[in-house]
């Protein structure tokens, strides 16, 4: 678990201030892109702006679908995810493993008001879009998904396949 997933829920569980709401879409300034602070992960690590091979765009629409569903990358491929919002509500795009894709699905159902804004998510509002910069640093196969309440589960899933 990241850092500021881990501070997030023990602020939560202590009780301490209100926070804001997952789904407000206001989570924090532009994203900046600092080397010092790239954390790698089992799916990668956030991507420098100025090595992106290769962009995607995704749409996103409130039939809770991801178009395209599946993508293909190379391994070491700084990718640039131009995410678009087509729906009338809130949604976003999670990177992740199966596992931490599901782990964190299950956090939201129990702190919806958590509040975080970490290099491997977009919260996109209607009509507007958002980007993540992600370099894939190993092969395999990877998720993303809107963890939006009940929008997981409602199959708003996609596929990251790393050669």
């Amino acid at each position: 678990m990241k850092k500021s997933h881990a501070l997030a829920f023990a602020v939560l569980a202590l009780g301490m201030g209100a926070a804001l709401a997952h789904g407000d879409g206001e989570h924090a300034a532009p994203r900046r892109f600092d080397a010092t602070k790239v954390e790698p992960t089992a799916f990668g690590q956030e991507g420098n702006p100025k090595k992106v091979t290769k962009t995607i765009t995704v749409d996103m629409t409130d039939a809770m679908r991801f178009t395209p569903p599946d993508v293909t990358v190379k391994r070491g491929e700084t990718v640039k995810f131009v995410v678009h919002n087509d729906g009338k509500v809130l949604h976003e795009m999670v990177l992740g493993t199966k596992e931490t894709i599901k782990e964190h699905a299950e956090l939201m159902k129990k702190f919806p008001e958590m509040v975080h804004a970490d290099a491997n998510m977009a919260h996109v509002k209607p009509g507007r879009a958002g980007e993540i910069l992600w370099q894939f640093t190993k092969p395999g196969e990877f998720q993303f998904a809107c963890l939006q309440p009940g929008h997981f589960e409602a199959g708003m899933v996609g596929k990251v396949i790393v050669k």
